[in-house]
């Protein structure tokens, strides 16, 4: 035992295939980077990474508990997940759908603060991924079980536990924000591809909220 952590090699493997799963968190940093560059994408990674921080620690507090004890308490969230998905997707596809019929010079003419301004990356990845159903199933089902509950100092268990994800998530949405300048290149070249993309990103968003809508914590 390291820590009080019961099994540590296999919660580092279960946690890096964990992260390498397709997920409203990455696809969302992915899909700002590929259109707006780097910056706006650390944004948005910055927002995943509080979001995943607070969940945690919500965790390590008793929340999993309280979640599996009132059934109706994960019912709400879960549904609030779904909807705040699905609301994000539409707005993509709305997004797309006026970038494709706008004029090629529409969006030079905007100035870059407000372009920015209207996008609020941190804002929304917050929001993903402090109610994404799937992360609050990984910390209820997955994270807490590799704690020991009668080590004596559980704080210091759950914050290498923590440390791990969090280094896992660091490197892999830095990777997808860096393949994703190339991406970003070929969207401010060709309008169209861009909004097309985008629109298929927004299909996928909501697809998620659906399928997160049936999830359970059996």
């Amino acid at each position: 035992m390291f820590f009080g952590i019961t099994d540590f090699w296999a919660y580092v493997i279960g946690a890096f295939l964990i992260i390498l799963l397709p997920g409203p968190n990455s696809l969302y940093v992915l899909s700002l980077a590929a259109r707006h560059g780097v910056r706006q994408g650390y944004r948005a990674a910055a927002g995943v990474f509080v979001g995943d921080t607070v969940l945690m620690v919500l965790a390590a507090a008793g929340a999993a508990s309280l979640l599996r004890s009132t059934p109706l308490l994960f019912t709400v969230v879960k549904y609030a997940g779904a909807g705040y998905l699905a609301w994000i997707g539409f707005q993509m596809i709305r997004g797309a759908v006026r970038a494709w019929r706008a004029a090629p010079q529409g969006d030079a003419t905007r100035p870059q603060e407000e372009r920015e301004r209207r996008l609020r990356p941190f804002r929304k990845a917050l929001g993903i991924s402090l109610l994404n159903p799937k992360a609050i199933l990984f910390f209820v089902s997955f994270f807490i079980q590799f704690v020991d509950p009668a080590y004596p100092a559980p704080a210091l268990s759950f914050a290498i536990l923590g440390a791990i994800i969090q280094v896992f998530s660091v490197l892999y949405l830095t990777a997808l924000i860096f393949g994703g300048t190339f991406l970003a290149g070929q969207f401010r070249r060709h309008r169209r591809l861009g909004a097309g993309l985008t629109s298929g990103v927004g299909v996928v968003f909501v697809g998620f909220g659906a399928k997160l809508a049936t999830a359970s914590l059996g």
